[in-house]
């Protein structure tokens, strides 16, 4: 699987860069676990903290085309740095808030858009200029898992810190651990890792823009990824109350959580080594079709908790593991040069399947009592977004170069 990562310095960027991610990943994903502290202490409301965690998504994913133009202007190194600085500062400000307003600037302007400068768009743009063609793909998979990795160890040990320090001890435990981040910045964009020289033609930003958003195969891309924000926006903020629905326990919704970050770890890596031999068009047709076939099985079965047991390992093994062959497919239509921005655009579009997610799955258990109405509109959307990815332009397969 790491074959192609044995050019020199190749690991130790892409170890760097999934470090980092790691770090403001597991931080991002795991701010729901203040949810419930914070409106004890404050008293705000759950609908005034949900409304700054929203704003958050937006934040997350609006930052990640502007981060990555700066980037692929001026270097990911200030950036970067910016990013988990602003990440750290958020975070150490959060506990001083006393209004919706406030904790709306922390959580869901400053702390989003921290922990989205330093996130996929600019760390996959970074190594990908780091590297050769042949090692990008694997080389996203790994940067991805840790991401993954990082929802699945900081979960415990912020719930661990928020049990013995108090919500606001653990905001500023985290916000000092953050800064762990900034010696892999420096290591990822020491000087020792220059960028690789690309052939691409170099015509400029806007150029580079306006070419991606002038090419049918870009577009598809993005209808693609919005669906895969929207479902996995949909299941993270609803799976709690499918499960209640279902009468079960929320134990049973905790730990399906928990299996799909476990279980993206591994889908991620598959997906990483997977586009190093396959078209990167046909892994994303192949993810989001499975995707309606879970869906369509879930539904059939049973509702118990080995069903949602068995649900969450698959949809996990697929949940951001569509980032690599996304992130590959920009990289391959237009190269490496502008990957940050391009790539950061297809995120925006991601989250803003994802704000429709998560909205239309609250107007659906409000209109309807239940999410039957969201599972069908699941299915067909996946069901479009493997289509709408077979048309897309694509070459073949990078190969290692050879004496």
């Amino acid at each position: 699987m790491f074959r192609s990562l044995k050019h020199p310095g190749a690991l130790a960027v892409t170890l760097a860069a999934a470090g980092i991610l790691m770090i403001t990943m597991g931080m991002r994903q795991s701010i729901g676990l203040y949810l419930s502290p914070i409106n004890t202490s404050t008293g705000l409301g759950i609908v005034t903290l949900s409304l700054a965690l929203a704003i958050g998504q937006f934040v997350w994913g609006a930052i990640q085309p502007v981060a990555g133009a700066l980037a692929d202007r001026h270097g990911p190194r200030g950036v970067l740095f910016g990013g988990v600085l602003l990440l750290a500062l958020a975070t150490a400000l959060t506990p001083l808030m006393r209004s919706g307003l406030g904790l709306g600037i922390t959580l869901g302007v400053l702390s989003a858009a921290g922990a989205g400068a330093a996130s996929f768009s600019v760390l996959i743009g970074a190594a990908a200029q780091r590297l050769p063609a042949e090692a990008r793909g694997t080389a996203s998979g790994v940067i991805n898992a840790g991401g993954s990795f990082g929802q699945f160890v900081f979960a415990p040990i912020i719930q661990k810190l928020i049990q013995g320090l108090g919500w606001m001890g653990a905001m500023w435990a985290t916000a000092a651990l953050t800064l762990a981040a900034l010696p892999l910045v420096g290591r990822l964009t020491a000087r020792t890792q220059a960028a690789m020289p690309h052939p691409e033609p170099d015509g400029g930003l806007k150029h580079a823009v306006r070419t991606a958003f002038a090419d049918r195969s870009y577009w598809l891309l993005h209808a693609g990824f919005f669906t895969c924000g929207f479902h996995i926006a949909f299941l993270v903020t609803h799976l709690p109350g499918e499960v209640d629905l279902c009468g079960l326990p929320p134990s049973v919704a905790s730990w399906s959580l928990a299996i799909i970050g476990l279980a993206n770890i591994f889908g991620s890596l598959y997906a990483g080594a997977a586009v190093a031999k396959y078209r990167s068009k046909h892994v994303l047709a192949w993810m989001y079709g499975s995707r309606a076939v879970l869906v369509i099985a879930y539904l059939l079965l049973p509702k118990t908790d080995w069903t949602f047991y068995a649900f969450a390992a698959g949809l996990g093994f697929t949940w951001l593991a569509t980032v690599p062959p996304t992130a590959t497919l920009v990289g391959k239509l237009f190269g490496a040069r502008y990957l940050g921005t391009l790539f950061g655009m297809t995120l925006l579009s991601h989250q803003i399947g994802g704000f429709m997610g998560a909205w239309l799955g609250g107007l659906a258990i409000t209109q309807f009592g239940d999410y039957q109405w969201m599972w069908y509109a699941d299915i067909v959307l996946a069901a479009g977004a493997a289509l709408v990815n077979l048309p897309i332009r694509e070459g073949g397969v990078a190969r290692p170069a050879t004496a």
